[in-house]
Protein backbone atom coordinates (compact mmCIF):
# COMPACT_ATOMS: atom_id res chain seq x y z
CA UNK A 1 0.00 0.00 0.00
CA UNK A 2 1.43 3.35 -1.07
CA UNK A 3 0.85 6.06 1.52
CA UNK A 4 0.92 9.82 1.11
CA UNK A 5 1.18 11.57 4.47
CA UNK A 6 0.80 15.29 5.13
CA UNK A 7 3.07 16.25 8.03
CA UNK A 8 6.71 15.60 8.87
CA UNK A 9 7.66 17.08 12.22
CA UNK A 10 4.52 16.77 14.36
CA UNK A 11 4.16 14.18 17.10
CA UNK A 12 2.01 11.77 15.08
CA UNK A 13 3.86 12.32 11.80
CA UNK A 14 7.17 11.54 13.50
CA UNK A 15 5.76 8.26 14.81
CA UNK A 16 4.28 7.44 11.39
CA UNK A 17 7.72 7.93 9.83
CA UNK A 18 9.16 5.36 12.22
CA UNK A 19 6.50 2.84 11.27
CA UNK A 20 6.07 3.55 7.57
CA UNK A 21 9.48 4.59 6.24
CA UNK A 22 8.38 3.84 2.68
CA UNK A 23 5.57 6.41 2.76
CA UNK A 24 5.86 9.81 1.12
CA UNK A 25 5.82 12.57 3.75
CA UNK A 26 4.99 16.15 2.85
CA UNK A 27 6.17 18.97 5.10
CA UNK A 28 5.46 22.68 4.86
CA UNK A 29 8.17 23.03 2.23
CA UNK A 30 6.45 20.41 0.07
CA UNK A 31 2.81 21.44 0.44
CA UNK A 32 1.85 24.44 2.55
CA UNK A 33 -1.38 23.77 4.42
CA UNK A 34 -2.38 27.36 3.76
CA UNK A 35 -2.49 26.50 0.03
CA UNK A 36 -5.41 24.10 -0.34
CA UNK A 37 -5.00 23.83 -4.11
CA UNK A 38 -1.37 22.78 -3.74
CA UNK A 39 -2.35 20.09 -1.23
CA UNK A 40 -5.00 18.76 -3.60
CA UNK A 41 -2.55 18.75 -6.49
CA UNK A 42 -0.06 16.65 -4.53
CA UNK A 43 -2.74 14.02 -4.00
CA UNK A 44 -3.88 14.11 -7.63
CA UNK A 45 -0.36 13.36 -8.89
CA UNK A 46 0.77 11.03 -6.13
CA UNK A 47 -0.23 7.54 -7.23
CA UNK A 48 -1.01 6.84 -3.57
CA UNK A 49 -3.39 4.14 -2.36
CA UNK A 50 -4.37 6.14 0.74
CA UNK A 51 -3.75 9.57 2.25
CA UNK A 52 -3.22 10.46 5.91
CA UNK A 53 -3.47 14.07 7.05
CA UNK A 54 -1.29 14.29 10.14
CA UNK A 55 -0.67 18.03 9.80
CA UNK A 56 -2.63 20.73 11.60
CA UNK A 57 -2.60 24.15 13.22
CA UNK A 58 -2.44 23.10 16.87
CA UNK A 59 -1.57 26.35 18.66
CA UNK A 60 -4.84 26.47 20.59
CA UNK A 61 -4.33 29.86 22.22
CA UNK A 62 -2.78 31.52 19.17
CA UNK A 63 -5.77 30.44 17.09
CA UNK A 64 -7.91 32.87 19.07
CA UNK A 65 -5.93 35.71 17.48
CA UNK A 66 -5.37 34.14 14.06
CA UNK A 67 -8.47 32.10 13.30
CA UNK A 68 -8.15 32.80 9.57
CA UNK A 69 -4.85 30.93 9.33
CA UNK A 70 -6.10 28.15 11.60
CA UNK A 71 -9.17 27.78 9.39
CA UNK A 72 -7.07 27.60 6.22
CA UNK A 73 -4.92 24.83 7.71
CA UNK A 74 -7.51 22.93 9.74
CA UNK A 75 -10.60 23.48 7.63
CA UNK A 76 -10.01 24.47 4.02
CA UNK A 77 -6.97 22.27 3.32
CA UNK A 78 -8.46 18.99 4.64
CA UNK A 79 -11.63 19.62 2.62
CA UNK A 80 -9.55 20.06 -0.55
CA UNK A 81 -7.54 16.94 0.29
CA UNK A 82 -10.74 14.96 0.74
CA UNK A 83 -12.14 16.09 -2.61
CA UNK A 84 -8.89 15.18 -4.36
CA UNK A 85 -8.81 11.77 -2.67
CA UNK A 86 -12.47 11.18 -3.57
CA UNK A 87 -11.73 12.03 -7.21
CA UNK A 88 -9.02 9.36 -7.23
CA UNK A 89 -11.18 6.85 -5.37
CA UNK A 90 -8.72 6.47 -2.48
CA UNK A 91 -9.39 6.83 1.26
CA UNK A 92 -8.39 9.85 3.32
CA UNK A 93 -7.67 9.58 7.05
CA UNK A 94 -7.86 12.82 9.02
CA UNK A 95 -6.97 13.53 12.66
CA UNK A 96 -9.38 15.66 14.68
CA UNK A 97 -9.86 16.52 18.32
CA UNK A 98 -12.00 16.47 21.44
CA UNK A 99 -12.10 20.28 21.15
CA UNK A 100 -15.08 19.98 18.79
CA UNK A 101 -17.16 19.36 21.94
CA UNK A 102 -18.07 21.86 24.66
CA UNK A 103 -16.72 19.69 27.48
CA UNK A 104 -19.92 19.63 29.49
CA UNK A 105 -21.00 16.81 31.77
CA UNK A 106 -18.93 13.76 32.65
CA UNK A 107 -20.16 11.20 30.13
CA UNK A 108 -17.72 10.08 27.41
CA UNK A 109 -18.47 11.71 24.06
CA UNK A 110 -19.67 9.38 21.30
CA UNK A 111 -18.74 10.11 17.68
CA UNK A 112 -22.31 11.19 16.91
CA UNK A 113 -22.68 13.46 19.95
CA UNK A 114 -23.62 17.11 19.24
CA UNK A 115 -20.59 19.32 18.60
CA UNK A 116 -20.22 22.79 20.12
CA UNK A 117 -16.62 24.07 20.08
CA UNK A 118 -15.60 26.52 22.80
CA UNK A 119 -13.01 28.37 20.73
CA UNK A 120 -11.33 29.03 17.40
CA UNK A 121 -9.22 25.88 17.35
CA UNK A 122 -12.26 23.66 17.87
CA UNK A 123 -14.28 25.59 15.29
CA UNK A 124 -11.58 25.21 12.64
CA UNK A 125 -11.12 21.51 13.33
CA UNK A 126 -14.87 21.00 13.10
CA UNK A 127 -14.87 22.82 9.75
CA UNK A 128 -12.25 20.35 8.55
CA UNK A 129 -14.39 17.41 9.62
CA UNK A 130 -17.38 18.81 7.80
CA UNK A 131 -15.34 19.38 4.66
CA UNK A 132 -14.00 15.82 4.69
CA UNK A 133 -17.48 14.37 5.04
CA UNK A 134 -18.94 16.66 2.36
CA UNK A 135 -16.35 15.45 -0.19
CA UNK A 136 -18.25 12.17 -0.37
CA UNK A 137 -15.25 9.86 -0.59
CA UNK A 138 -14.09 7.02 1.65
CA UNK A 139 -12.69 8.55 4.79
CA UNK A 140 -11.98 8.11 8.47
CA UNK A 141 -11.94 11.02 10.89
CA UNK A 142 -10.08 10.07 14.06
CA UNK A 143 -10.73 12.36 17.02
CA UNK A 144 -8.14 12.05 19.74
CA UNK A 145 -7.00 13.93 22.83
CA UNK A 146 -4.07 14.88 25.06
CA UNK A 147 -1.36 13.67 22.67
CA UNK A 148 2.03 12.89 24.23
CA UNK A 149 5.34 11.62 22.89
CA UNK A 150 9.10 11.95 23.28
CA UNK A 151 9.24 14.78 20.75
CA UNK A 152 7.52 18.08 20.11
CA UNK A 153 5.79 20.14 22.74
CA UNK A 154 3.34 18.42 25.08
CA UNK A 155 2.20 18.24 28.70
CA UNK A 156 4.50 15.37 29.59
CA UNK A 157 7.63 17.18 28.44
CA UNK A 158 6.51 20.38 30.17
CA UNK A 159 6.10 18.53 33.47
CA UNK A 160 9.54 16.95 33.15
CA UNK A 161 11.11 20.31 32.39
CA UNK A 162 9.43 22.01 35.35
CA UNK A 163 10.43 19.17 37.66
CA UNK A 164 14.08 20.00 37.05
CA UNK A 165 13.74 23.19 39.09
CA UNK A 166 10.49 22.86 41.05
CA UNK A 167 9.60 20.76 44.07
CA UNK A 168 5.89 21.61 43.93
CA UNK A 169 3.45 22.39 41.13
CA UNK A 170 -0.18 23.47 40.89
CA UNK A 171 -1.97 21.48 38.18
CA UNK A 172 -5.54 21.68 36.88
CA UNK A 173 -7.71 18.90 38.34
CA UNK A 174 -11.17 19.67 36.93
CA UNK A 175 -10.36 18.77 33.32
CA UNK A 176 -10.52 15.04 32.58
CA UNK A 177 -9.50 13.09 29.49
CA UNK A 178 -7.43 10.27 28.11
CA UNK A 179 -3.72 10.92 27.49
CA UNK A 180 -2.86 9.35 24.13
CA UNK A 181 0.63 8.29 23.03
CA UNK A 182 1.39 9.52 19.52
CA UNK A 183 2.80 6.11 18.68
CA UNK A 184 -0.55 4.49 19.43
CA UNK A 185 -2.30 7.01 17.16
CA UNK A 186 0.15 6.21 14.37
CA UNK A 187 -0.46 2.48 14.80
CA UNK A 188 -4.21 3.04 14.67
CA UNK A 189 -4.03 5.19 11.53
CA UNK A 190 -1.92 2.65 9.65
CA UNK A 191 -4.23 -0.18 10.58
CA UNK A 192 -7.27 1.85 9.55
CA UNK A 193 -5.67 2.93 6.27
CA UNK A 194 -4.98 -0.67 5.31
CA UNK A 195 -8.51 -1.76 6.17
CA UNK A 196 -10.04 1.07 4.16
CA UNK A 197 -7.72 0.38 1.22
CA UNK A 198 -8.74 -3.29 1.23
CA UNK A 199 -12.42 -2.45 1.55
CA UNK A 200 -12.64 -4.18 4.93
CA UNK A 201 -14.27 -1.14 6.60
CA UNK A 202 -16.55 1.65 5.45
CA UNK A 203 -15.05 4.40 7.57
CA UNK A 204 -16.69 7.37 9.25
CA UNK A 205 -15.96 9.31 12.43
CA UNK A 206 -14.18 7.59 15.31
CA UNK A 207 -12.71 8.31 18.73
CA UNK A 208 -9.35 7.16 20.08
CA UNK A 209 -7.81 8.06 23.43
CA UNK A 210 -5.73 6.44 26.11
CA UNK A 211 -7.21 4.67 29.12
CA UNK A 212 -8.03 5.17 31.89
CA UNK A 213 -9.44 8.69 31.88
CA UNK A 214 -7.60 10.96 34.29
CA UNK A 215 -7.27 14.59 35.34
CA UNK A 216 -4.26 16.67 34.37
CA UNK A 217 -3.20 16.70 38.02
CA UNK A 218 -3.32 12.92 38.36
CA UNK A 219 -1.57 12.56 35.02
CA UNK A 220 1.22 14.76 36.37
CA UNK A 221 1.46 12.63 39.53
CA UNK A 222 1.91 9.49 37.43
CA UNK A 223 4.57 11.20 35.31
CA UNK A 224 6.57 12.13 38.40
CA UNK A 225 6.06 8.72 40.00
CA UNK A 226 7.34 6.85 36.94
CA UNK A 227 10.17 9.35 36.38
CA UNK A 228 11.28 9.15 40.01
CA UNK A 229 10.84 12.89 40.50
CA UNK A 230 9.93 14.11 44.00
CA UNK A 231 7.41 16.79 43.07
CA UNK A 232 4.28 17.62 45.08
CA UNK A 233 1.22 18.24 42.90
CA UNK A 234 -1.58 20.44 44.26
CA UNK A 235 -4.99 20.31 42.58
CA UNK A 236 -6.33 23.61 41.27
CA UNK A 237 -9.41 24.52 39.20
CA UNK A 238 -9.00 25.60 35.59
CA UNK A 239 -10.26 29.04 36.64
CA UNK A 240 -7.03 29.50 38.61
CA UNK A 241 -4.96 29.02 35.45
CA UNK A 242 -6.65 31.21 32.81
CA UNK A 243 -5.69 30.80 29.15
CA UNK A 244 -6.76 32.77 26.04
CA UNK A 245 -8.71 29.74 24.78
CA UNK A 246 -11.09 27.78 26.96
CA UNK A 247 -10.33 24.07 27.35
CA UNK A 248 -13.03 21.38 27.55
CA UNK A 249 -13.57 20.17 31.11
CA UNK A 250 -14.78 16.79 29.89
CA UNK A 251 -12.54 15.30 27.20
CA UNK A 252 -13.60 11.70 27.81
CA UNK A 253 -14.08 9.90 24.48
CA UNK A 254 -16.21 6.82 23.84
CA UNK A 255 -14.03 4.65 21.60
CA UNK A 256 -16.29 1.60 21.21
CA UNK A 257 -17.03 2.05 17.49
CA UNK A 258 -13.31 2.03 16.65
CA UNK A 259 -13.04 -1.35 18.37
CA UNK A 260 -16.16 -2.57 16.58
CA UNK A 261 -15.08 -1.56 13.07
CA UNK A 262 -11.30 -1.93 13.23
CA UNK A 263 -10.55 -4.03 16.31
CA UNK A 264 -8.50 -1.20 17.83
CA UNK A 265 -8.69 -0.95 21.63
CA UNK A 266 -7.83 2.03 23.80
CA UNK A 267 -4.12 1.96 24.73
CA UNK A 268 -3.01 2.03 28.37
CA UNK A 269 -1.37 5.45 28.58
CA UNK A 270 0.58 4.43 31.67
CA UNK A 271 2.43 1.82 29.64
CA UNK A 272 2.88 4.36 26.86
CA UNK A 273 4.26 6.84 29.39
CA UNK A 274 6.89 4.34 30.52
CA UNK A 275 7.97 3.77 26.90
CA UNK A 276 8.24 7.52 26.29
CA UNK A 277 10.29 8.05 29.45
CA UNK A 278 12.69 5.35 28.26
CA UNK A 279 13.07 7.08 24.89
CA UNK A 280 13.87 10.30 26.75
CA UNK A 281 16.44 8.45 28.89
CA UNK A 282 14.57 9.48 32.04
CA UNK A 283 14.28 5.84 33.10
CA UNK A 284 16.09 2.71 31.98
Amino acid sequence: MKLLIFGKTGQVATELARRAPGAVFLGREDAALTDAAACAARIAGSGADAVINAAAYTAVDKAEEDEATALAVNGTAPAAMARAAADKGIPLLHISTDYVFDGSGDTPWTPDAPTAPLGAYGRTKLAGEEGVRAAGGRHAILRTSWVVSAHGGNFLKTMLRLSETREALNVVADQVGGPTPAGAIADALLRMALALHRGEAEGGTYHFSGAPDVSWADFAREIFAQAGRDVTVTDIPASAYPTPAARPANSRLDCTTLMRDFGIARPDWRQGLAEILKKLDVIS
